[in-house]
């Protein structure tokens, strides 16, 4: 019998990943979601922890400014992996530095283009198009001290069609979003 892992979550938009996440995970008694963690009070995904009954901890900038107290709490949760959901602000290198290898993000194109920052929701397929790319995808990767650059863990492909917007590609990201970044928690989870 394998023991229990424990997930935490950063979101800070609608919390669509946070919820393909919780119910990816919800008869696998094998993994607990300790809590989501949220910087913006009036994102959707408030509501949704309400919802999915899960622990959400709110936060602001000088929290994670000074993160001592962030830090406390997430050792407190003691997670076995965290999972940026959604989340837009830059991941300190204290954080980084105490969950080495632990931390892994979702981003909505092939990188290493198309990333840095400013480079999320919207932004990243406006730029992909312009840029005349012929497909985009997913990429999930270990967070490290700069945006984007982590050791990549899977990348996942769409064909970009003729007549293709940024909401019609966002729509297949999202596809593949939900399907492939659940897969690869488990995975790296229990192996």
């Amino acid at each position: 019998m394998q023991s229990q892992k424990n997930i935490v979550l950063f979101a800070s938009g609608s919390g669509s990943n946070v919820e393909n996440i919780a119910s990816f995970f919800r008869e696998d008694s094998r993994v607990r979601i300790k809590g989501v963690l949220c910087n913006n009070p009036g994102a959707g995904v408030v509501d949704r922890c309400k919802r999915l009954k899960l622990p959400l901890f709110c936060f602001n900038r000088p929290a994670f400014q000074e993160l001592d107290g962030l830090l406390h709490l997430l050792r407190g949760l003691e997670p076995d992996l965290i999972i940026l959901a959604g989340f837009l602000w830059k991941i300190p290198e204290d954080m980084v530095r105490a969950f080495p290898q632990k931390i892994i993000n979702i981003h909505p194109a092939l990188l290493p283009g198309f990333g840095g920052k400013g480079m999320y929701g919207m932004h990243v397929h406006e730029a992909v198009l312009k840029h005349g790319e012929k497909e985009s995808g997913i990429t999930v990767h270990f967070v490290n001290e700069a945006y984007d650059q982590g050791a990549i863990i899977l990348q996942e492909k769409v064909v970009i069609t003729e007549g293709e917007t940024p909401e019609s590609l966002a729509g297949k990201i999202h596809k593949l979003e939900y399907k492939h970044y659940p897969e690869v928690i488990s995975n790296l989870l229990f192996g």
